[in-house]
């Protein structure tokens, strides 16, 4: 008989829980949502994601509802207002990467589909990682940094191959929920075969 047991990543605050059990490792295939993931996973490095996750509904404010063509749009004054934001991280070049990538993102969603270029670099379809711990799961995969190689030459920033890794993990490129963990077999029935 298997014991079913959750990833032990996410502990036993609700809302991290929460965010585990209903949003971690499902596929996202829409293009802005997947660049407001890649935006607060850059956001996130050097910190912990229940830190980002806890300020995730003041950067939405703050980032105009992660609308690319708003945020491209942002000079000076407003990369100062969100300088003086408390609910977000106040890091200048966090912010001032987050309104390149706006203008990557447009480039790219213009030419090719932000969602299609973002999932070719699994072949169009989630990777099935069933591990046997969390010690199993890495930092960072082949795939995790071509994402990121082109993602720079592309003009993002914050988006090393550790973030790349873990944006795929959190969008559903990736299944890396341990393989006794509910969510596993959850997010693989979502997945196309």
């Amino acid at each position: 008989m298997t014991q079913f047991e959750r990833c032990g990543w996410c502990g036993t605050d609700p809302l991290y829980v929460a965010y585990h059990d209903d949003e971690w490792g499902v596929p996202e295939y829409d293009s802005r949502a997947l660049w407001e993931k890649l935006v607060l996973d850059g956001f996130q490095a050097g910190l912990s994601w229940i830190t980002i996750l806890r300020k995730r509904d003041s950067f939405r404010e703050c980032f105009e509802g992660f609308d690319p063509e708003r945020v491209a749009a942002w000079g000076e004054p407003e990369i100062a207002r969100a300088l003086q934001n408390p609910g977000i991280i106040r890091h200048r070049g966090k912010i001032e990467a987050a309104v390149t990538g706006a203008r990557a993102y447009l480039e790219i969603e213009a030419k090719e589909g932000f969602s299609p270029f973002i999932w070719s670099f699994v072949g169009g379809k989630p990777l099935q990682q069933p591990r046997a711990s969390l010690a199993d799961v890495p930092a960072k995969s082949p795939e995790s940094e071509a994402m990121a190689k082109e993602l720079k030459k592309r003009g993002f920033k914050f988006c090393g191959p550790v973030i790349t890794y873990a944006f795929m993990q959190a969008c559903g490129l990736v299944n890396d929920h341990i393989a006794t963990c509910p969510s596993h077999a959850r997010v693989r029935a979502l997945s196309p075969v």
